[in-house]
């Protein structure tokens, strides 16, 4: 008895591709070309980039990864939100330095327009801290994130972690007392939307 041929069925001919769009803090810039099945199994899907996948500017840009996750497809493009971002794990190493001392604490902020992020911070000295010294540079840092973050609206925080503003702002604020090699936000995730926070307000 002759068996029956089955027709495999050709995935790839059953996508379509996609242009991945930054959103509005980095002026919408196309990051990526990515194939999908349908609209609503792509709708929150993550996408990885580095910040030289948006700015096509220094090498060096590579050390920092940016998530963007889709929220709406529109024909052949992709919309989306600002998710996470973090160093590359390589750089990490590369700063870290036997000698000084490696400070890192974690704080929410929240923006002016309502939604919730969770910092990381590290901060790296020329030479070993007491304890004290480490508190007075936790401090600090909190401070300027909790003044600068609750003043800016969700793009321009978007726009000053990855860019470096945030890490300036607390560099500046420290030096007056102690001397930092290296300050930067190591990861910056987006824990609540302005959506979701008004939902709860309404609850």
């Amino acid at each position: 008895m002759a068996r029956r041929k089955t027709r495999v069925k050709d995935k790839w001919r059953e996508k379509r591709w996609i242009t991945i769009l930054a959103p509005d803090s980095f002026n919408n810039v196309p990051v990526a070309y990515v194939p999908i099945t349908d609209d609503k199994n792509a709708v929150g899907r993550v996408i990885e980039v580095t910040l030289f996948d948006i700015l096509k500017g220094d090498p060096s840009q590579h050390q920092y990864k940016i998530f963007f996750q889709i929220s709406k497809i529109q024909g052949d493009k992709a919309i989306t939100i600002f998710k996470k971002y973090e160093y590359a794990k390589e750089f990490l190493r590369s700063l870290v330095r036997r000698g000084s001392s490696k400070i890192n604490f974690i704080t929410d902020a929240k923006t002016k327009d309502g939604y919730i992020f969770r910092l990381k911070v590290i901060i790296l000295t020329h030479k070993q801290l007491n304890t004290s010294r480490k508190h007075v540079l936790r401090l600090i840092a909190q401070d300027v994130i909790e003044k600068t973050v609750s003043q800016m609206s969700i793009d321009q925080f978007v726009q000053a972690t990855c860019y470096g503003k945030i890490n300036s702002d607390i560099m500046a604020a420290a030096k007056k007392l102690i001397r930092i090699r290296h300050v930067g936000l190591e990861k910056v995730k987006l824990v609540r939307t302005a959506e979701k926070e008004i939902a709860l307000l309404q609850a």
